[in-house]
């Protein structure tokens, strides 16, 4: 599904930039040449095909790219360790061990020499 998804994606994101490429520039590229102010949203301008198509594919990449986002997150999406259980296989950790008995403390013996005394 996400494959699918993802060819639509990348054939709006070819067809935007194509209708890009189309439309007719009314900024005058970076101030240089014709252009203005006077043209800017003009009935004419708000009802072109090309304009709208524009907005349509626009909003088609967007839905797209979130819809993308959300089904990569579902697939790939932490579990608890409730949910996961014991790892199968060789790296599987082995079960615990009984707990060994902590060792008796070797005997008290007389030291041989005195010690010095400690220093306050």
């Amino acid at each position: 599904m996400i494959i699918l998804l993802l060819a639509v994606h990348i054939l709006i994101a070819i067809a935007l930039v194509g209708v890009v490429l189309l439309q007719k520039s009314e900024g005058g590229a970076l101030g240089m040449g014709g252009g203005g102010m006077s043209g800017f949203m003009t009935g004419r301008s708000t009802a072109n095909l090309l304009t709208r198509v524009t907005a349509i594919l626009a909003a088609a990449f967007m839905t797209t790219s979130v819809l993308l986002v959300v089904m990569h997150n579902r697939e790939h999406a932490p579990r608890s360790i409730l949910e996961q259980g014991l790892p199968a296989g060789p790296a599987a950790p082995s079960p615990p061990a009984a707990p060994i008995a902590p060792a008796a403390p070797p005997p008290a013996s007389e030291p041989t020499q005195p010690s010095a005394p400690l220093a306050r």
